[in-house]
């Protein structure tokens, strides 16, 4: 049964992806860092859905569109061959629906293949903590030239560190905790960071901030 992380303490992954060169530099960047290991490959849907079944991982990267039966039965399919196990969604595509479909079916994660590796492993520490993280591209408003957000070093030290916790994957109670805030005050800090960095979501708040890696 899985503990969340393997014997050894690394998150434990699966990458499925039918994208053999992205799937392989994927799983090269994955393991440049530590408390990750990628313990299986697949190339389509069933194979991952066996994959899963056969490594039983902490956290499968589940690409939407491949050869098989389609996204939601290949989620469906790999919650039910390892069912502890955390997944997240990578994709070109923005589709609203889709992506409640997949989140309702319980995945935990949706990320757009533009977002850089620190959203990536953000994500997936996120994801093992227990948090939901989505992340898609934003669109111009096409009205008039587009107001760019405040950079990053506009943030306060307070705020800086509090991304770097984000970054780390905690909660806003952990977060809470660890800076010796409540978390009510955790929230009041994404609130003025989303705001001044123009982000929609935490793990947009990361990309935007790029936070010190602790990895």
């Amino acid at each position: 049964m899985s503990t969340g992380a393997g014997a050894s303490g690394d998150i434990r992954v699966l990458a499925v992806d039918d994208h053999r060169l992205l799937r392989e530099a994927l799983c090269e960047l994955l393991e440049m860092y530590e408390g990750l290991t990628v313990v299986a490959q697949a190339d389509d849907g069933p194979s991952g859905v066996r994959m899963a079944g056969l490594h039983r991982p902490d956290l499968v990267l589940l690409d939407v569109e491949m050869p098989g039966p389609g996204p939601l039965a290949n989620l469906r399919g790999v919650r039910q061959a390892a069912p502890e196990a955390q997944v997240i969604i990578l994709t070109m595509h923005d589709n609203r629906h889709l992506i409640d479909s997949l989140l309702a079916a319980g995945a935990v994660g949706y990320l757009h293949k533009e977002a850089d590796r620190e959203v990536l492993v953000s994500a997936i520490r996120s994801a093992m903590a227990g948090g939901t993280t989505m992340f898609l591209p934003r669109k111009p408003s096409g009205s008039g030239p587009e107001r760019g957000p405040a950079p990053a070093d506009t943030l306060t030290l307070r705020e800086q560190e509090l991304m770097e916790l984000v970054a780390e994957g905690l909660s806003n109670r952990q977060i809470g905790s660890r800076l010796g805030i409540t978390e009510g005050t955790v929230k009041r800090h994404l609130r003025n960071i989303f705001d001044k960095l123009g982000a929609s979501s935490r793990l947009d708040a990361v990309n935007r901030a790029h936070p010190p890696r602790r990895y």
